[in-house]
């Protein structure tokens, strides 16, 4: 997969913020057929989902900001669309679906036309196993495509399509699908700006990694609610624990806006990614 390093916008950052218009806004009147206790699960999965997208930063001071780094693409960061064959469970399609739409946004954001139709692909492949791929499809693209000079305009498409995603999923009584997908986007967002800041460690970049917190708390309430099978526990375990690092750089006065500050939950993101990325949970 060729490319060109391209001096502009990177969407490091920004890769799990595209779903902050993701928010459920269906009434519950719409599941009167539900009895009581479903009704109630699901509006509890709505108020953490809407707590994960409120809590998202503004992705205009997040595009100001890597655009002021004038960091470079670097597809070695992004997950290999030959991983692809390794999804096969609902676990791992979900996860990766939240992943590879998190690395659309990035190739897109870049102008990088071949690896955005790979990515789409990727996305539209696993969106098909979710039986949610009406949600992910040419026009699509074709959309992104004709916005290409508008970034934010192309962000906001794929924030339409996970949008419609979590309606569908919702609707159909599968929060935990559609939690572990909102997880795999964070996951992937957290873990590329960690590598970034790696190697660019401006005080901006640190600054906005440890602000992944309150979205990750959130995101970690989101997965409690969701009725998680054991095969899944592994994702709230990882992300509590990373949850618990960040706790204790925000606890320390003398906080330094250094890589070594976020090196402890670079390790934990690159080790919990892994298990994501390549469908093995051990």
């Amino acid at each position: 997969m060729p490319v060109k390093p391209v001096f502009k916008y990177i969407a490091i950052v920004i890769a799990s913020f595209f779903l902050s218009n993701c928010g459920s806004g269906e009434k519950l009147e719409e599941f009167d057929e539900l009895d009581e206790d479903t009704k109630k699960a699901i509006l509890q999965t709505k108020v953490s989902a809407q707590n994960v997208f409120n809590s998202l930063p503004d992705r205009g001071e997040l595009l100001k900001l890597v655009a002021e780094n004038k960091l470079e693409y670097d597809t070695e960061v992004l997950n290999n669309p030959d991983n692809l064959k390794n999804y096969n469970t609902e676990l791992y399609i979900a996860l990766n679906l939240g992943v590879f739409g998190s690395d659309l946004s990035v190739a897109n954001v870049f102008d990088q036309t071949q690896e955005s139709l790979l990515y789409l692909k990727c996305v539209n492949s696993l969106a098909q196993k979710l039986g949610v791929h009406k949600a992910f499809d040419q026009g699509m693209f074709e959309r992104m495509d004709a916005q290409r000079d508008n970034k934010d305009s192309t962000l906001q498409i794929i924030t339409i399509a996970f949008r419609e995603t979590d309606e569908i999923l919702k609707a159909n009584s599968r929060p935990a699908t559609s939690a572990l997908i909102i997880a795999g986007v964070w996951i992937e967002g957290f873990y590329t700006s960690c590598q970034i800041a790696k190697k660019t460690p401006s005080e901006g970049i640190i600054s906005a990694i440890i602000r992944h917190k309150e979205t990750l708390d959130n995101i970690i309430v989101l997965l409690g609610q969701s009725n998680l099978g054991p095969e899944a526990m592994f994702v709230f375990n990882d992300l509590s624990v990373i949850s618990g690092i960040m706790s204790e750089i925000i606890a320390d006065k003398d906080i330094k806006y250094t890589y070594e500050t976020i090196a402890k939950a670079d390790e934990a993101i690159i080790r919990l990614r892994s298990k994501v990325v390549n469908g093995v949970s051990i």
